[in-house]
């Protein structure tokens, strides 16, 4: 578990921690987030920190944010889901695909031991390691790629998770999965998409996927996903 996030001024902390903690009873909670584990971690980390100043008042409304780049940071509930949904208990090695700020990478550091993180947009990438940093989580590595690809050198996974969506999921991700191990990712169209989960049986296989709920997500850009043009 890392320290505490530090935030300036008791007064101002307290007002941040309070509207978190809103967020959770009102919007996480009565849609089926109950994940102890998840609910800490958002308790704990200040999204406030992780969106552009412009939105920030409004980093715990149940909404995207758009984060520059034509990128956003995903709602809450969608973070929140898809974290449950991975059933993190600690000590796993997990892949996240589409970093933007930085959010989910400092949640993900929260719930478990090693996290690699993927964000195709270098000014983003660099943005996020130097916030993640300056709040003090170590037990990260982020770099600027094709996503697609996976982080080969890094494999194999515990868990992948993608905040963003394509229309299958890439074959690295598939192979660089470990056998029980689990993918997390909104699969669809243009026009909307499913939260799906996959999980890699002993024998490499995998089961037809677990629909989660809909959504809708950036797209994948890269090599096995969708074209940027």
């Amino acid at each position: 578990m890392n320290p505490p996030p530090i935030l300036k001024g008791k007064s101002n902390e307290d007002r941040w921690e309070r509207r978190r903690e809103t967020m959770i009873r009102k919007q996480l909670q009565p849609r089926g987030i109950e994940d102890e584990r998840v609910l800490e971690a958002i308790r704990r980390v200040p999204r406030h920190e992780f969106v552009p100043e412009v939105f920030r008042d409004k980093a715990y409304t149940d909404r995207a944010l758009p984060i520059g780049n034509g990128q956003t940071i995903s709602q809450p509930y969608m973070v929140a889901i898809s974290l449950q949904t991975l059933g993190l208990r600690g000590g796993e090695r997990v892949l996240e695909i589409g970093a933007g700020t930085g959010y989910v990478t400092a949640l993900l550091a929260e719930l478990t031991d090693q996290v690699r993180a993927i964000e195709r947009i270098p000014a983003l990438a660099d943005a996020a390691r130097s916030r993640l940093e300056k709040i003090g989580y170590t037990n990260f590595l982020l770099r600027a790629v094709d996503g697609t690809f996976g982080w080969e050198d890094e494999a194999p996974y515990d868990a992948i998770v993608s905040a963003a969506s394509a229309t299958r999921p890439p074959r690295p991700w598939l192979r660089q999965l470990k056998p029980g191990g689990c993918l997390v990712m909104p699969v669809g169209g243009e026009k909307g998409q499913t939260l799906l989960r996959y999980v890699k049986g002993e024998d490499g296989r995998f089961a037809a996927p677990e629909k989660i709920v809909g959504c809708m997500f950036v797209k994948l850009i890269g090599r096995h996903g969708w074209s940027e043009k």
